[in-house]
């Protein structure tokens, strides 16, 4: 059977690569977004972002530091476009009659992507789930022929439905055809139409959008193509956004550099093996990996140092060495 003796000493801990965690900073300036994303990009690293419920924590913790608790951005922002299911993008492609009492489009939750419209012919953002019935059209698109199916169904649905059965989910370009469509809607219904819009949720650092921590608000979109993520200690760190000119001050972050050291391992084998051999260096890695988190050193990555040859230890004499 063989067997190696791992000799390793304190003053020659094998190292590493190693980063401080990420510092979070309060920046009480009253500024629009893209001001806030160039002050957080200019004196730290980006405007806060937050991945997960403990980076929330940390940043609510921030916040009740400084003793601010209302309004702050954070690094995240939405692009707003409305696309027609059917690719419309002719002369009136941009034609809309939002319901403005109700300040529509107004996002709620941060969750209505479909439209909507009601038997008094205007429009509404809403939750693409929810089981309306439909509005579909055949023809062309400069002229449309308008059907109603009596048959609720979630907007996916009602545009597989649409597409098999007629041309498409209604397109309305004009008050002309709006006119025609809300002589179609019942009295106190909703029917889905075909506009619509993708999430397009960015966080400034360039970040996936992984995590989300949404407030049960309305987020009014008006005529605006892109609104910015705030959040505040009233909220307990729920997210919501604005027009990205808002004054407001903002949480930047600040990653500390990655730092490096080489340290020489001294390995000893009691019979002659190959621990150049693959299986064996990721086995003698992960064992030292192990030992440094129980330690603490969950901040530690290492990474074996090629040499040029490709091998990763050398002998000498009886002794084996190599470098992290």
């Amino acid at each position: 059977m063989e067997r190696i003796l791992l000799v390793l000493f304190l003053s020659a801990c094998p190292v590493l690569s190693s980063s401080l965690p990420r510092q979070y900073h309060f920046v009480d300036l009253s500024l629009t977004w893209t001001e806030a994303l160039a002050y957080c990009r200019q004196t730290y690293t980006d405007i806060v972002t937050i991945q997960d419920s403990e980076e929330l924590t940390r940043l609510m913790d921030t916040l009740l530091s400084a003793r601010h608790s209302s309004d702050t951005w954070i690094g995240l922002y939405s692009l707003i476009h409305w696309w027609w299911s059917d690719d419309f993008i002719g002369a009136g492609a941009n034609y809309s009659n939002w319901e403005i009492f109700f300040n529509e489009p107004n996002f709620i939750g941060a969750s209505q992507f479909c439209v909507s419209i009601g038997s008094t012919g205007l429009w509404w953002d809403d939750y693409c789930e929810i089981n309306y019935s439909v509005l579909c059209y055949n023809g062309t698109q400069l002229e449309p022929e308008y059907v109603y199916v009596d048959k609720k169904m979630n907007w996916s649905s009602a545009q597989m439905y649409c597409r098999e059965n007629f041309v498409d989910l209604a397109t309305v370009s004009s008050d002309l055809q709006n006119r025609m469509v809300k002589e179609l809607v019942p009295f106190g219904a909703y029917l889905w139409i075909g506009l619509f819009r993708f999430p397009n949720f960015f966080w400034s650092d360039g970040s996936s959008v992984l995590f989300s921590n949404w407030d049960d608000a309305d987020n009014p979109i008006n005529s605006m193509t892109m609104i910015c993520g705030i959040t505040s200690g009233d909220s307990k760190g729920r997210w919501r956004f604005l027009s990205c000119e808002t004054k407001l001050p903002v949480v930047c972050y600040y990653d500390p550099p990655l730092t490096k050291q080489r340290v020489k391992l001294r390995l000893k084998t009691e019979d002659s093996v190959n621990l150049n051999e693959a299986v064996l260096k990721e086995s003698i890695l992960k064992m030292l990996q192990d030992r440094l988190k129980e330690n603490g050193g969950n901040e530690v990555t290492l990474k074996w140092r090629e040499q040029p040859d490709g091998e990763v230890f050398k002998k000498e004499g009886q002794a084996v060495n190599s470098f992290l």
